[in-house]
């Protein structure tokens, strides 16, 4: 096997294994030698999450605003160590080597071996140790805090940033805990510029919410100077009210505030787990990783962990913490409050008081008895009803890992009523089914809203199902479904689901934040990431993210599958390269998605995933390549054209039918198809660099399996033609999922393909016939497909293909052979007219061809 020259730009060192694929020695491929690309050069154009393909240029990213270490305040000591340390690493030269990441300055501390992390002084990144006895207890708390940047098998990867400290302190978090967790935890004493980074970014943050409780607002906060310093402001202090106390038995008037106990979980109970048994068990989990180490102070670093993250509720407090102030202000003053604290860096952070919500109707809604949720999504829950209140802001967990039960657990617990929003009509009607599969919510309760059905739900509260694009849309409504729209915007709702909430920030779904009046907001998806730069905007949009789940932990311990994700390397045959190097952009990319290598790359896979007895998904997002993969392999396939009965009966026999055990998706099967018997997944055609399709393409089979024998996987295949430019787009689709921990194998040989009986375009012939039936396509077949529900597509029409396109001839130069047949090409002679087809000025059709006509 050659090895291959040069090098192909990831975004982060990604390690890589090349091998030869024989299916007669193991399920797992074999590793024959590793290979590990850089990030050399940069992307040249990105694939937009509002469906746009775009050139831009590379926005740098967030950085901390400190001064460079040598410039910080350091202690004779330290001064002297690093000056000894400079002058021997000037005589072996490592200093020029490294430049500013040469950080043998920093003394470390005497039991270094048992703490599990390092923090890099210059830009907030820290370097855990996923092997230390105390790492399971540190990546809680570190999730809290940072943003998860990688996280493979033994060092893992996150980056303190404002938002990250912002969604810290809105979980409880105080500064000066943050700080003392990240010293106990460090092996080297917190760089003074990195506290001085986290004091400045919490200094602000977090001090004050909006707060609904017995049908009022309430500006809110622990600190009565900082209420006092709001109150003097001349836009905020005019807004306040003075009201009747609501509660005079445990409020009292202190300076013009009413100060009352800090909300605490009290009798409040998740439903699905026994709260208080959880989190007795959460702690003495966290215990018994501890007790590994077999060291006196990392026990004190549990105790204090455990303190700071509220696993221990049996730790005194300081009073003044025990008490919150606030002073009530007008409902429609809300907005202008919440933009002037915006102003002034004090955002604030919005709380449900529901059960002292006695103006919305309560929705009789609970878990059913059986139904128990698995300890990672307690904890999430547990994120956002800390305190007793809801707090508004996103859960990520990978696909297949229950996040519609997170959702659905959650409303249960605010039992007030609630609007889902989905991607796609399809996923409506899945939320539906897990409603009333989980919890014992009645049918009539239960609304769906979508191009089909607009009907209400019976009573005072209950439960509706809609889609992104009905809810958003703004040009002319049916009757019905403007009648629907009035009924969800002229109520409240306790409770709004956003599934699939990174599609929230693009232009046309952010409207729905403000058009839906809802106390909380929730959002949840797998794949917080997007190509643009908006997936910030959901920070103020929608909330701080609450929790995110490490995906090879889960797996670890059963609560997903386990997947082997491989790069399967098709060469390109001599005629498809040749017209491969002649052609436009466009044209190239629908010659590498039908090259016949892959074709047959597919089948020979398809063929023994089959006698496996494993259920395989193929996806495409081209939809020519779609139709004629599957049409040559005999198989079913679904696309945006596709009727939903006739969807509904290809999955229904994909599930069920032994007989019916390959089918073909187009990218309507990103997200909104659940198919948990799936277990084998092969992608033909991409959405160019889209590194969140590539993950909601994995999530497919990413649900834990019935077959749990030992050893046993699901199986990925990335088909990519060799030296194209699917390559690039293939390594940019996987750094997310590498970011996670999966190794992606490269195979660069199918074992015995040769060998499989009728195997496809074997011989030259066939491959020129494909190829000039290829070549007889106009552009638009390369394009990709707008989508399942063609109103959540945002941005250009260019490279996508609608459905019902028509088909247009395209001229070519050729010779008197071609027209013979004798390159395999046929003459088509068309009736219709070149010249109907020309744009022609209006005033001269006005006054020409108007005339004409009559």
């Amino acid at each position: 096997m050659s090895s291959q020259s040069g090098s192909r730009p990831v975004r982060a060192a990604t390690k890589r294994t090349r091998a030869v694929y024989d299916p007669n020695e193991d399920d797992e491929v074999a590793d024959l030698s590793d290979d590990y690309y850089s990030n050399d050069s940069a992307p040249t154009c990105d694939e937009d999450e509002d469906e746009e393909y775009t050139t831009r240029t590379k926005v740098p990213a967030l950085s901390l605003r400190v001064k460079p270490p040598p410039k910080a305040k350091t202690s004779t000591a330290v001064v002297t160590n690093r000056a000894s340390t400079t002058t021997e690493s000037s005589i072996d030269g490592l200093s020029r080597v490294f430049g500013r990441a040469d950080f043998s300055y920093l003394s470390l501390k005497p039991d270094h071996a048992s703490r599990p992390l390092w923090i890099n002084p210059i830009d907030g990144r820290i370097i855990l140790e996923s092997y230390s006895p105390l790492a399971e207890q540190a990546q809680d708390f570190l999730v809290t805090i940072a943003e998860p940047i990688s996280r493979p098998s033994y060092i893992h990867e996150y980056k303190l940033t404002p938002y990250s400290l912002y969604a810290a302190v809105s979980v409880g978090l105080e500064t000066k805990d943050i700080i003392s967790v990240l010293n106990r935890l460090s092996k080297v004493a917190v760089p003074q510029n990195i506290v001085e980074f986290i004091e400045s970014c919490t200094v602000s943050y977090g001090k004050v919410k909006l707060v609904l409780k017995h049908n009022r607002y309430f500006v809110e906060s622990p600190h009565a100077d900082t209420l006092q310093m709001l109150l003097k402001d001349p836009e905020i202090g005019p807004l306040r009210i003075e009201g009747e106390d609501y509660n005079n038995n445990s409020t009292t008037i202190v300076e013009g505030l009413v100060k009352e106990k800090a909300p605490s979980m009290g009798e409040l109970t998740i439903p699905g787990t026994n709260r208080k048994d959880g989190a007795n068990a959460n702690s003495a989990a966290a215990g018994t990783s501890g007790n590994a180490a077999g060291d006196g102070k990392q026990q004190t670093v549990e105790d204090l962990f455990s303190s700071v993250v509220g696993l221990n509720n049996d730790e005194e407090e300081d009073d003044d913490m025990d008490a919150v102030h606030s002073f009530e202000v007008h409902s429609s003053s809300i907005e202008t409050v919440k933009k002037r604290c915006q102003e002034i860096d004090y955002p604030v952070l919005e709380e449900y008081d529901f059960r002292n919500d006695a103006r919305n109707a309560t929705l009789d809604i609970d878990l059913k008895p059986s139904t128990q949720i698995r300890p990672y999504q307690e904890k999430s829950l547990s994120k956002m009803f800390g305190n007793g209140r809801a707090r508004s802001g996103i859960i990520v967990l990978p696909c297949g890992a229950g996040k519609t039960l997170v959702g659905i657990t959650a409303a249960c617990t605010i039992k007030k009523s609630v609007i889902v929003l989905c991607t796609s009509s399809v996923s409506v009607m899945q939320w539906r089914q897990q409603f009333l599969q989980w919890c014992t919510i009645q049918p009539e309760n239960i609304a769906v809203f979508t191009s089909e059905n607009k009907e209400k739900f019976r009573g005072d509260a209950g439960l509706v199902v809609s889609t992104y694009s009905m809810v958003a849309n703004t040009r002319n409504r049916s009757y019905d479904s403007q009648k629907m729209m009035d009924f969800l915007t002229s109520r409240e709702w306790g409770f709004i689901i956003l599934d699939e909430v990174h599609v929230v920030p693009a232009a046309m779904f952010r409207r729905v934040v403000t058009t839906i009046a809802a106390h909380t907001k929730l959002g949840l998806t797998a794949t917080l990431v997007r190509e643009d730069d908006k997936i910030d905007d959901l920070n103020f949009l929608i909330g701080p993210k609450l929790y995110e789940a490490n995906w090879m932990d889960l797996a670890n311990k059963g609560h997903i599958a386990n997947v082997q994700c491989a790069e399967v390397w098709c060469p390109m045959t001599t005629e498809f390269y040749s017209e491969y190097l002649k052609e436009s952009s466009r044209k190239r990319r629908l010659l590498y998605i039908m090259n016949p290598k892959k074709f047959q790359a597919c089948q020979f896979l398809i063929n023994y995933h089959e006698k496996r007895g494993d259920k395989i998904i193929v996806f495409s997002d081209n939809v020519y390549a779609l139709q004629a993969y599957a049409t040559k392999l005999k198989k079913f396939f679904i696309y945006g054209g596709t009727p939903q009965a006739e969807r509904m009966n290809i999955l229904q026999n994909f599930q069920l039918n032994p007989d019916v055990n390959t089918i073909f998706l187009s990218k309507v099967g990103d997200t909104s198809i659940d198919l948990p018997e799936a277990t084998c997944l092969i992608q033909i055609s991409s959405h160019y660099g889209s590194r969140r399709q590539e993950a909601q393409r994995l999530g497919r089979i990413l649900r834990a399996k019935r077959r749990n024998d030992e050893g046993f996987n699901a199986f990925f295949y990335s088909l990519v033609s060799k030296d194209t430019q699917e390559m690039y787009y293939s390594t940019k689709r996987q750094a997310f999922l590498v970011d996670q921990g999966y190794a992606f194998k490269v195979i660069t040989h199918l074992q015995g393909m040769e060998k499989l009986p009728d195997l496809a375009y074997a011989s030259v012939a066939e491959r020129r016939e494909l190829l000039q039936s290829v070549l007889l396509q106009n552009e638009d077949a390369a394009g990709i497909e707008r989508g399942d529900d063609a109103d959540n597509f945002v941005g250009r029409d260019s490279g996508y293909v609608k459905p019902s396109a028509a088909k247009k001839a395209k001229r070519t130069a050729g010779s008197l052979a071609s027209l013979a047949g004798g390159d395999d090409m046929a003459y088509v002679e068309y009736n219709k007219s070149k010249n109907k087809d020309k744009t022609r000025n209006p005033l001269i059709k006005k006054l020409y061809y108007s005339k004409k006509k009559a």
